[in-house]
């Protein structure tokens, strides 16, 4: 039974409701809290990946936007579990920049992207939850950073490469383990866990805990909404067993690799290195089988200990 302070994962809120222009509240203020300025949605743009079936390729949503000064910049947001996240983020990168340049458009006309992708999987190494990468050209002899010619409002003037390149961002939901202490941490509380706490302030929270109550849904709502949560369950226990899988034959090939590496090493090794070692494992068993025959005399095993060198235990 769902309670009053249950709201709707944002995995499934991106899909199916954040579309609504009454809902962009919600998703500017994830958009302004990364990017560290005020981000305001003018649409979302119309292209293949915005796909709202159960089986879509492409889980992404593609808004066109407005920064803070103004210049119109396209935002993707794709919420992934797939093992080629970072060949999924450069192409769906592509296909935004593709899809929204006009047949005929001058590469002018190329609008800066901002791919923000949330993981719900535990793939990667890092210590941090939250990443963003940009490009910069660096001089392979002196390191600086290469300016180029751009053109922004009709005026020529030099800018870096990362104000044209896509910037991403990357959200790993489940490293974020913290008492929220800043909006961006409470922006990702609530992706891992649906839950808004009390007092969170962050930009389009409070919208959420508003919009996206679990009891404001109707019953079909709820049934699908039910069966995507199922679904996200048994996907997570699919990967877990997947893992632990993984590792138990990840450690059977070790070992299996481990002797026949041995076995190799062992033949390049001198023979009178075998016969050392023979011989020490000869006089460690023979130590062992004297000290059985002390202890079935009745002998004390400090006694034992001190004749064979054998550890009490």
């Amino acid at each position: 039974m769902a309670n009053d302070n249950e709201f709707i994962r944002f995995d499934w809120a991106v899909k199916h409701m954040l579309r609504d222009k009454s809902n962009f509240s919600i998703l500017e203020g994830l958009i302004s809290v990364l990017l560290g300025e005020n981000i305001t949605i003018v649409e979302i743009l119309e292209s293949e990946s915005n796909q709202v079936s159960r089986s879509d390729k492409f889980n992404r949503v593609d808004v066109k936007a407005k920064n803070s000064k103004g210049h119109i910049i396209i935002v993707e947001v794709q919420l992934t579990r797939q093992l080629n996240y970072l060949e999924r983020i450069l192409y769906g990168v592509s296909k935004a920049i593709v899809e929204h340049l006009n047949l005929g458009d001058s590469y002018d006309k190329v609008k800066k992207v901002y791919s923000i992708s949330i993981l719900y999987c535990d793939m990667g190494k890092g210590d941090d939850y939250v990443y963003h990468g940009t490009t910069e050209f660096r001089g392979m002899h002196t390191g600086n950073t290469l300016l180029i010619n751009s053109r922004d409002r009709e005026v020529l003037k030099m800018t870096s490469p990362s104000k044209i390149m896509p910037e991403f961002y990357i959200i790993r939901v489940n490293q974020f383990s913290k008492i929220p202490e800043n909006y961006l941490d409470e922006w990702v509380n609530y992706l891992k866990t649906g839950q808004v706490k009390e007092g969170s302030r962050a930009p389009g929270l409070p919208e959420v805990r508003e919009k996206l109550k679990v009891l404001n849904m109707t019953a079909q709502e709820r049934r699908d909404y039910d069966a995507h949560i199922d679904a996200l369950r048994t996907q997570n226990d699919v990967l877990a067993s997947y893992r632990i899988e993984g590792l138990e034959e990840g450690r059977v090939m070790g070992l299996m690799e481990g002797r026949a590496q041995g076995l190799l090493e062992g033949r390049a090794e001198s023979h009178e290195q075998g016969l050392l070692e023979g011989r020490a494992e000869g006089r460690a068993e023979q130590a062992m089988d004297i000290a059985r025959k002390m202890r079935d005399a009745g002998m004390k095993p400090d006694q034992i200990r001190s004749i064979t060198g054998i550890d009490i235990e």
